[in-house]
């Protein structure tokens, strides 16, 4: 089916997560790379073990503020000397990262089902996550050069992540946020979902029905629908866990009542994961996502129960 002239939405925001569990970043445009947009995910805080630590344990990780150079975003652009990732929290110090050094290898890092080696950050870094969290702690940053994480070839096969949950991209409507906020005493923001591409101007929860879509003229499709965890009840602002709004989900975005298929566990779904077929081409040429881009659907499913969970 051939898009439409008129597009279905646009994207207003596009956020990047640079350390899993920490603060996005809200930025105009993110150039696509072989593992998601860039910069996502690319860090990770582990505890001594070498596994991941994720505001699921750790809440206090929502109030960690994560600054990359202005020009980091732009395509084809490479870190200088001078390049750093600034991380900020209350009551500590500024901790500078820099992006363009030699770090050593250690081995034992792992992220749900992934295990593997990754660069550490040094002692610096550890001794300020250490501080902060009030646990032994390292930061660790994916190593593409030996490393490679794909997704569940179940749902998408050939394609890489580093250290998120499981997908590349998230996807949510800003009409979905509307539709819940509606039900909600307290509204909430969309950085309780922790979204990497959010549009407006399409139906609440049409996410969900996204099979194969168009941002501006990359292509993407819609692999599986996004389970949430506790993480959505923690406010990013103070790091405080509630029972909102996972409770008022529940009551009409969980399995059951979807009428999703397989065995209901009692989970709620809020978006939609994504993967990028240019994302498996070699050349980063012309694949930048910016806020405005129209988003063109040109494949649905045909209800929310038939995507795939």
């Amino acid at each position: 089916m051939m898009a439409q002239e008129e597009p279905h939405a646009k994207v207003t925001s596009i956020f990047i997560y640079p350390i899993k569990s920490c603060r996005g970043i809200s930025v105009s445009q993110a150039p696509i790379s072989p593992t998601g947009f860039r910069w996502d995910r690319q860090w990770l805080v582990v505890n001594g073990k070498g596994r991941a630590y994720t505001q699921r344990v750790e809440p206090r990780l929502a109030l960690v503020q994560v600054e990359l150079p202005e020009d980091a975003f732009d395509e084809d652009w490479e870190p200088v000397g001078s390049s750093n990732l600034v991380i900020r929290a209350p009551g500590m110090d500024i901790l500078k990262i820099p992006l363009k050094r030699t770090c050593k290898v250690i081995d034992g890092v792992s992220v749900w089902e992934w295990a593997g080696s990754a660069f550490d950050e040094g002692d610096e870094a550890s001794k300020w996550f250490s501080d902060f969290i009030g646990k032994p702690s390292r930061l660790v940053r994916f190593n593409t050069s030996s490393q490679t994480r794909y997704v569940d070839p179940k749902y998408a096969q050939g394609y890489k992540t580093m250290f998120s949950d499981g997908y590349p991209f998230l996807l949510i409507s800003q009409g979905s946020l509307n539709a819940l906020n509606e039900l909600l005493g307290e509204p909430v923001s969309i950085n309780r979902f922790r979204p990497n591409i959010l549009v407006d101007g399409c139906e609440p929860f049409s996410e969900d029905i996204c099979k194969s879509v168009k941002l501006n003229k990359l292509s993407f499709n819609g692999v599986k629908l996004c389970s949430r965890c506790k993480v959505p009840t923690i406010n990013q602002e103070n790091g405080i866990g509630g029972i909102e709004p996972t409770q008022t989900l529940m009551k009409f975005r969980s399995d059951r009542v979807l009428h999703l298929k397989g065995k209901h566990q009692g989970k709620v779904y809020f978006g939609q994961n994504l993967v990028c077929k240019e994302s498996l081409t070699g050349s980063s040429k012309d694949k930048v996502v910016k806020v405005g881009d129209p988003v063109f659907v040109l494949e649905k499913f045909s209800s929310s129960a038939d995507a795939p969970i």
